[in-house]
């Protein structure tokens, strides 16, 4: 697999990179962004856009619109802050968030796990046939499904008929 090497934040670390970036991008790191940020990499799954608001909200101390969280994802994702997974309308914090690239994620269908990987192979040419085709701002969008490591080996969930 073609890939390259970045440096993955976590903690404190991330969230500073996250802030530079996005006042690189020349956006402001206001407290509701930085909220929403918060949360977001906090999670070890996926996070929707209402999960996100509902724990901004209980930190707050008051209800925040989803709308208000889908906008600021927006941004968070046009200034790679953060990925979505499509398939499943949710959210990840980028971790590396200095570094563009395309992502491939693996989702685990028994217990949601979510790991991303790079291919650059894969994404160029994913790319090149896309521009062959006539298009232009191309983002490959590439979710596999199935399951993880640790759920294949559990087995299948109880009350499964094999």
């Amino acid at each position: 697999m073609t890939g390259h090497h970045h440096h993955e934040h976590q903690g404190a670390g991330l969230v500073d990179a996250a802030r530079t970036a996005l006042t690189a991008a020349g956006e402001q790191w206001t407290g509701m962004r930085s909220d929403v940020f918060d949360v977001l990499a906090a999670q070890d799954r996926p996070a929707s856009a209402y999960d996100i608001a509902e724990s901004v909200g209980s930190r707050r101390g008051k209800r925040v619109a989803a709308n208000t969280v889908y906008r600021i994802l927006d941004l968070f994702v046009r200034t790679n802050l953060a990925r979505r997974v499509e398939s499943a309308n949710a959210y990840l914090a980028n971790s590396h968030p200095g570094c563009r690239h395309d992502c491939i994620f693996l989702i685990c269908d028994t217990c949601g796990k979510t790991l991303h990987i790079d291919d650059d192979r894969l994404t160029g040419t994913l790319r090149a046939a896309g521009r062959d085709a006539g298009f232009a701002d191309i983002r490959p969008v590439i979710e596999l499904r199935g399951q993880c490591q640790a759920c294949a080996a559990a087995g299948p969930p109880v009350g499964d008929a094999a």
